[in-house]
């Protein structure tokens, strides 16, 4: 093939790319484009063809537009620009992150003809590389379930909840107090979901002020606000295609309630300075360790933000109310802090373990990881014993009277008499127990204890 064949066929082969290609004139206008940069941009040929490349706002050509000194832009002063990073905004309004290469065209005398641009989307390297993170953490907390520990006969009915919910379209709430593991329920309904390979995108609605609550969940505009020196994607662009995760939303001010509730309704978003809708297809996931009707009825939280968030609810037991999870949590704990620290800790005393039953847990799980992080600093090896924990640990936080209809005081052997035969009907089960002689769980198993009732050996029922 000559030169004038290959001048023939440079329409045809340049159309073949997959990668957009532009050229543009000294002054900025494009004077071609490729199949490949219609579908990134959004726009035709035909609508690009003539203007000015500025309609893209891209932002790093912004920033070389901005040193032009008397040129179009740097490009043009002879300084390539190769590999850069940034957002391109689409016809329909919605940002895209690429990865940009630039070149000067010069005649044969090396008068400036124009330039050639190559635009690369790499949303779904973005989206690869966040996946891998994802999967890479999970991974890390060496789960029982999705990273979550603990085979009690309420947290098997949570697991089972969380896959029927996983497989839903509706949005799902998780209500739990703080640190009994949240996140990790939503990571395990987005991996377990129709959405399993799109994004996974969270934000801690407490975490920000108004302003910038709003910047994140929608995006802006360069120039919206004082600071918007670039575009910025919101989370929910981001999540197209995939899960956002809203964290406390319980803290989320009622004006951007109003604006969730719309995006929830129109399956659209609008960025901050910009009110062209663009559309987005995302499911939400949020959590809360509020009480969101009380927030209602004090008017701090909109009702019908609140029905249309709360359509599966699920609701993560504090640590003190699954008490037989402990053994199974400080050792999986206790192997993860082993092999970070080196040290040869083997597990718990029973003078340690009898601590850790005993105590209230009001930060839960976290708190539970907190105190044997704290056990491996001050032990070097062998087991954890009393001496090696925090000093509220020793304490006695945790009440074993009954909290709800307490029996009359008895005998100890009527009492242990009593128990017996609730356990004994209940088929160890303390939970049932404790409910059936109108106690909590933690008194079933101090009485347990009181008395040495092997639950191993408990006689059948008779009915």
């Amino acid at each position: 093939m000559n030169e004038v064949d290959m001048n023939r066929y440079l329409k045809e082969i340049i159309n073949t790319m997959n990668d957009g290609v532009l050229l543009v004139s000294p002054d900025g206008t494009i004077l071609m484009v490729n199949h490949a940069l219609e579908e990134i941009s959004g726009y035709s040929r035909e609508e690009l063809i003539g203007r000015s490349c500025a309609m893209f706002h891209c932002d790093a050509c912004e920033r070389v537009r901005s040193g032009g000194m008397g040129h179009w832009c740097q490009l043009f002063r002879g300084e390539e620009s190769n590999r850069k990073s940034c957002f391109f905004v689409r016809k329909d309004g919605s940002c895209v992150h690429v990865l940009k290469n630039a070149s000067l065209l010069r005649d044969s005398e090396g008068q400036l003809l124009g330039a050639v641009e190559t635009v690369t989307d790499i949303t779904e390297i973005d989206r690869r590389d966040q996946k891998i993170v994802e999967l890479s953490r999970l991974l890390e907390e060496q789960p029982n379930f999705f990273g979550m520990v603990g085979a009690s006969k309420v947290m098997q009915e949570v697991y089972d909840l969380i896959e029927k919910a996983a497989q839903s379209e509706a949005p799902l709430i998780i209500f739990g107090e703080t640190g009994t593991g949240k996140e990790l329920v939503a990571h395990a309904i987005h991996t377990l979901g129709k959405r399993c390979d799109g994004p996974f995108i969270q934000l801690n609605c407490a975490a920000l002020n108004e302003a910038l609550l709003e910047s994140e969940l929608f995006g802006h505009v360069k120039g919206s606000f004082t600071g918007a020196y670039s575009h910025r994607q919101g989370r929910f662009e981001a999540a197209d295609g995939g899960d956002i995760f809203l964290d406390e939303i319980g803290d989320l001010p009622l004006s951007i309630q109003v604006k969730l509730l719309r995006t929830l309704e129109t399956k659209r978003v609008e960025r901050v300075g910009d009110h062209r809708p663009i559309a987005v297809d995302v499911r939400i996931i949020t959590a809360t360790n509020r009480n969101l009707e009380h927030l209602v009825a004090e008017g701090k939280f909109r009702e019908d933000f609140f029905f249309r968030i709360n359509v599966i609810p699920i609701h993560l037991p504090p640590l003190r109310e699954r008490l037989e999870d402990i053994p199974a949590l400080a050792d999986h704990f206790i192997r993860h802090l082993r092999g970070k620290s080196g040290k040869e800790i083997t597990g718990l005393s029973s003078d340690a373990l009898e601590l850790f039953m005993r105590h209230a847990w009001p930060g839960n799980v976290r708190e539970l990881k907190g105190v044997l992080e704290y056990a491996f600093v001050v032990a070097e090896a062998g087991l954890i014993r009393a001496e090696h924990l925090p000093v509220k640990m020793k304490s006695p936080v945790m009440s074993p009277e009954p909290l709800a209809q307490p029996i009359p005081q008895q005998e100890a052997s009527a009492e242990k008499d009593a128990l017996l035969k609730a356990l004994i009907r209940c088929k160890g089960n303390q939970t049932q127990t404790a409910k059936l002689l109108g106690v909590n769980r933690v008194t079933v198993w101090h009485r347990i204890k009181k008395h040495g009732i092997d639950l191993r050996n408990l006689p059948a029922s008779t009915g």
